[in-house]
C-alpha cells in the first residue's frame, strides 16, 4: 500500500481509497479527494507538512497525517 505520503514533488496520482473513521474520512472526502481522482503534487514544505496539491481544479493544502490516509497508485 502507497500513500499519498510517499508521493513526490511533480507526481500525478490516483486515489484507490481514502481510509480513516467517521468525521477525518468525510472532510477529506468532502475536499474533493475521493476513488479514482488524480491528484498533481505541487509542492512539499521544506519540512514535508503540508503538502500543497492540484485537485479537480483547485488548490489544496493537506496535512502528512491526511497525506497517510490516502491510498494511491
Amino acid at each position: 500500500m502507497k500513500t499519498m505520503r510517499e508521493a513526490k514533488v511533480g507526481d500525478t496520482v490516483t486515489v484507490v481509497r481514502v481510509h480513516g473513521e467517521g468525521a477525518l474520512r468525510r472532510r477529506i472526502m468532502d475536499m474533493g479527494i475521493t476513488k479514482g481522482v488524480e491528484i498533481y503534487i505541487r509542492k512539499v514544505a521544506p519540512l514535508g507538512d503540508p503538502f500543497e496539491v492540484y485537485v479537480r481544479g483547485y488548490e489544496l493544502s493537506l496535512r502528512k497525517a491526511d497525506c497517510e490516509l490516502i491510498e494511491i497508485e
